[in-house]
């Protein structure tokens, strides 16, 4: 991977980069996927502190509307709709969609308008249009193939304020530490170091801050954390190794787990998406650090 900060590089060449990436990840990030997901989403994600601290970063101004692009099952589009924002909320999964109008008619919030739109699609369209809202969002939803449109795209909507959030890892859904106690070499991704350099080569100065989430993984057996764990040193995005380095991954990490998977004393508790905890859980929780870059018109 290039220095994040060598000057030399243009937008198109760190885009490239980030294509590049992208055709190397695992999971594709498509429709179906998600509204798969989304059975095993709550609408009671919020409030969090992930959800806290990128609404008191964002500083979105009272009576301020809002496009949020890749809404999920409105982590943030509820609370702001319940402030009082007027708030387009797109995703491209109906799932999460559905789940999102479902907390909304519950709270009897009507600020809220959802839009099933893809990142690709033909915004305007869609009635997505240049100067539409005061702020533009993307909390963890950019995985799209062409990094500088998207940030380009978000920043023609909004007439103020674009704030986004990346992974600074290889993904969310790998836990370094594991992968560094089973002995396998990682390409970290750091996603936001592209959006970064691609801003930055536009001219665009963004303000970058960080979000600590943390993630109490359970389990419902130690099969079950190993069997879901294991997954992970399949990666072929995050793990360079070849098959023999990986089966012996595999055992180290049922030596780990022996050392580091505890009962839960939390089990049947709801966890922060409200749903029940099982009996095994992690001795240390996992933490995914999240990039906030934010920009001003």
């Amino acid at each position: 991977m290039t220095d994040a900060f060598t000057p030399t590089l243009t937008a198109t060449d760190w885009n490239e980069e980030w294509k590049a990436l992208q055709k190397a990840r695992r999971h594709a990030d498509d429709a179906s996927y998600w509204d798969k997901r989304s059975a095993t989403f709550t609408t009671k994600d919020a409030p969090s502190r992930y959800v806290e601290a990128f609404l008191e970063y964002a500083a979105i101004r009272p009576g301020e509307t809002v496009f949020d692009m890749g809404c999920g099952t409105g982590a943030l589009a509820i609370p702001l709709g319940e402030a009082g924002h007027k708030v387009v909320a797109a995703d491209f999964s109906q799932g999460m969609l559905d789940q999102m109008e479902a907390a909304l008619a519950e709270r009897g919030i009507r600020t809220v308008f959802p839009k099933l739109m893809s990142w690709e699609d033909d915004w305007p369209a869609f009635g997505v249009r240049e100067g539409m809202t005061d702020i533009a969002l993307a909390s963890r939803s950019i995985a799209t193939a062409d990094l500088r449109e998207s940030l380009l795209r978000l920043t023609e909507v909004a007439r103020r304020r674009v704030c986004i959030t990346l992974a600074t890892g290889s993904s969310p859904r790998i836990d370094e530490r594991i992968l560094a106690a089973v002995g396998l070499p990682q390409v970290l991704g750091r996603d936001y170091l592209y959006a970064f350099n691609i801003l930055a080569c536009e001219g665009i100065k963004a303000e970058v801050r960080y979000i600590h989430s943390t993630r109490d993984d359970s389990f419902a057996t130690p099969e079950d954390a190993y069997e879901k764990l294991s997954a992970m040193i399949g990666d072929c995005s995050a793990v360079q190794a070849t098959d023999a380095e990986r089966e012996q991954a595999r055992g180290r990490l049922r030596e780990w787990l022996a050392e580091n998977l505890v009962p839960n004393e939390n089990a049947g508790l709801p966890d922060c998406k409200g749903v029940a905890q099982n009996p095994w859980r992690l001795r240390e929780p996992r933490t995914v650090t999240w990039a906030f870059l934010a920009w001003d018109k």
